[in-house]
């Protein structure tokens, strides 16, 4: 269940996924999620695995980790039937932890607003290619940010008026959570990351290789546990002269209504600023969470919010474009006497 909408049944859940998620993405996932949708010996095979392994990105990712991408609907049904065990090991072992680092240019004008140095902590952190934001470049038409030598440089569209960094951000001390993090330097999870990528959208899997290799220099901290276990304990490892920001993309949605309450209350408990990037039908499920204005424009997008109390930015899932709501603010002096961004 997402927010307060009513569970999706799996065929919907295909449905849906093929319709409105890959829509201008992956012409190839769609045709194939909605197939699987009108497909009872598939949606069997789906029925006999936990509810909360029957995802689309789960299914798909795990056909192309065993047998590799397949080109049409009849050569998936058939990777799927004549080697349904092995698909079904795989989706059991494995989750959907895709860890798209261009996120990290939606995320990006608010971090830039806060005072630096920071201190990261990513909760659902995947393999931790989000907690690298300062090491990245950045292309949003108008301005470019230059990152570390061999980054990729993640391009960003604004849609409006946008708080743009004048530079990258200061990380004093970055740590994630995640209940079964990726090793960037172990090729099974680095070849995992990799299936979770969609087929048909242009430089995303160069761009994730390119994010592994950046990782793979310093690789983050990356605790194993419950996000609400070891929410804490962790944020209590950052240093007290950095603003600490606990921030999550996608994240919730993974969570029961009980598990995400009691995540919004331990989150504000803390010393922190909470930047929560996800669905806005799974924000509007809290207490206190804004009602989400209209959205821009195509398959539903991520509402940016700050606190719990103000809604930021829309931003595409993949960080290809975004679209501020907030007021644009004046530029902000950081806590070493220098300019933090500028409004454009």
């Amino acid at each position: 269940m997402i927010g307060n909408e009513p569970e999706l049944s799996t065929a919907e859940n295909y449905r849906r996924f093929g319709t409105y998620e890959v829509r201008g993405r992956s012409p190839l996932y769609g045709q194939l999620a909605n197939s699987v949708a009108d497909d009872p010996e598939l949606l069997a095979f789906l029925a006999d695995l936990p509810r909360e392994k029957r995802q689309p990105n789960l299914l798909l990712a795990a056909v192309r980790y065993v047998a590799g991408v397949q080109p049409d609907y009849a050569t998936f049904r058939a990777v799927v039937l004549d080697r349904r065990a092995e698909i079904a090991d795989t989706m059991l072992a494995r989750r959907t932890q895709t860890n798209e680092p261009a996120r990290c240019a939606t995320l990006l004008p608010a971090l830039a607003s806060l005072p630096q140095p920071l201190a990261l902590l990513e909760v659902g952190a995947s393999a931790g290619l989000c907690l690298l934001p300062d090491r990245y470049g950045y292309d949003y038409g108008t301005l470019r940010i230059g990152g570390q030598a061999g980054a990729p440089v993640l391009a960003c569209r604004c849609l409006g008026p946008v708080p743009l960094p004048s530079r990258p951000v200061d990380v004093a001390w970055r740590a994630g959570i995640d209940v079964n993090p990726l090793d960037v330097t172990e090729p099974d999870d680095v070849r995992w990351l990799s299936c979770l990528v969609w087929p048909g959208e242009g430089d995303r899997a160069e761009r994730l290789a390119a994010a592994i290799d950046v990782a793979r220099r310093d690789p983050p901290r990356l605790v194993r546990g419950d996000l609400n276990e070891r929410l804490a304990e962790t944020a209590a490892g950052a240093p007290k002269d950095a603003t600490l920001v606990v921030f999550h993309s996608a994240v919730l949605a993974y969570l029961s209504r009980e598990k995400r309450a009691e995540f919004a209350r331990a989150v504000t408990a803390l010393d922190a600023v909470w930047l929560a990037q996800e669905d806005p039908g799974v924000l509007s499920g809290l207490p206190g969470f804004p009602d989400a204005p209209p959205a821009p424009q195509g398959p539903t997008p991520f509402l940016l919010t700050r606190d719990g109390q103000e809604a930021l930015a829309y931003a595409d899932g993949h960080g290809t474009w975004i679209h501020w709501l907030a007021p644009v603010p004046i530029p902000l002096t950081s806590r070493d006497g220098t300019t933090g961004y500028v409004a454009r």
